[in-house]
């Protein structure tokens, strides 16, 4: 049974220390603005270079010494996979353009548009570009006409936006959408995983982990909701340094004190309050308006309570169990190591890389 346990932390080390290179970003992420104007459609999107696939960055030769970047194919692949419809009726991509990225870890700059026989009241918008760039890719939306905002989070199953944009039109349900990626973004954030495994492996009785678990979502809630309104905001790179040394300090303390659980609540708190400027990055970088922002990071807060409460019921029936066995000490001890060297490891990446 111990070579069994023993087999299973080195795969388990594994694959933690080749997920947490992708920090908690969940994929990558285009920021469109999408302007309804008569019979026009702006769809202006913003484009990191590492969203771009492999392929496709081949095709574009992008980083080969002495080509010049051919960037017409994902300016292609951008107008080949949009889609927008007025009232049934589909409308037609003119020619789009493309603004290259000023350094090679910079932003494209795509502005297509897209005209339609009539000016529209239901718009149908349909985003496949999960289908070019790959499945972690999501395009954080934000669709304007004269009579509101709307915000959308297009991914690979909920690709469409349907929008009634007449001047009438009252709150529009896109911001549902956001639950999802607030599920698949704690899903996926392998640094907030690793912070709430850290937390719970010493974390004591049910009544400590829950204590835990509650002052975690508290703290997150709070500075999730201040820097996505914009009224504290931190610089991302110390906000994800921070959240890459809260791994490292809570493992430290699983493997040298005694007596964690008693204070473990406050620390999941003050920690906690990092990691929800982490969380708020993904739609404070897409510029929401507050008229519609609340009910994006409503749903948003709620997707990743969902995700967490998900990855908890997983992980607390084994560290139930195993806290009845006698490898306990033994298994929280590697464990506590593992997430230790990758939280420092990740601390080093972000701080000073």
């Amino acid at each position: 049974m111990i070579k069994l346990v023993l087999s299973l932390l080195t795969v388990a080390a594994g694959v933690l220390l080749t997920a947490s290179a992708q920090g908690h970003t969940g994929g990558t992420n285009g920021f469109a603005t999408i302007t309804a104007s008569g019979e026009t459609m702006r769809f202006s999107i913003t484009l990191p270079v590492a969203a771009v696939s492999p392929e496709l960055s081949e095709r574009m030769h992008l980083g080969q010494p002495g080509v010049t970047p051919d960037y017409q194919p994902l300016l292609d692949a951008v107008e080949q996979h949009l889609h927008v419809s007025a009232d049934g009726n589909g409308c037609v991509a003119a020619p789009g353009d493309l603004t290259p990225p000023a350094d090679p870890t910079g932003n494209f700059l795509i502005i297509v548009y897209f005209v339609c026989a009539s000016a529209p009241h239901q718009l149908s918008i349909r985003d496949d570009l999960s289908d070019a760039l790959g499945k972690d890719y999501h395009t954080l939306a934000k669709i304007e006409w004269p009579g509101g905002v709307q915000q959308f989070a297009f991914q690979p199953d909920a690709r469409e936006a349907q929008v009634s944009v007449a001047p009438t039109a009252g709150p529009s349900r896109g911001a549902g959408s956001f639950f999802l990626l607030g599920i698949e973004h704690i899903l996926t954030g392998y640094d907030h995983l690793l912070f709430l495994l850290a937390l719970l492996l010493r974390g004591g009785n049910v009544w400590s982990l829950l204590k835990i678990i509650t002052a975690f979502t508290i703290a997150h809630s709070i500075t999730l909701a201040l820097a996505a309104f914009n009224v504290i905001v931190l610089p991302g790179r110390l906000v994800e340094a921070t959240i890459a040394l809260s791994i490292a300090y809570v493992a430290a303390e699983d493997l040298f004190m005694r007596s964690a659980a008693s204070h473990r609540w406050a620390v999941s708190f003050v920690f906690g309050l990092v990691h929800g400027f982490g969380f708020s990055s993904v739609l404070r970088e897409l510029g929401l308006p507050k008229e519609g922002l609340i009910w994006s990071l409503l749903n948003f807060n709620l997707g990743v309570e969902a995700g967490q409460a998900m990855a908890v019921l997983v992980a607390l029936p084994v560290l139930l169990w195993l806290h009845r066995t006698r490898w306990e000490a033994r298994t929280i001890k590697a464990l506590s190591t593992i997430v230790l060297v990758i939280g420092l490891g990740l601390f080093v990446d972000r701080a000073f890389l």
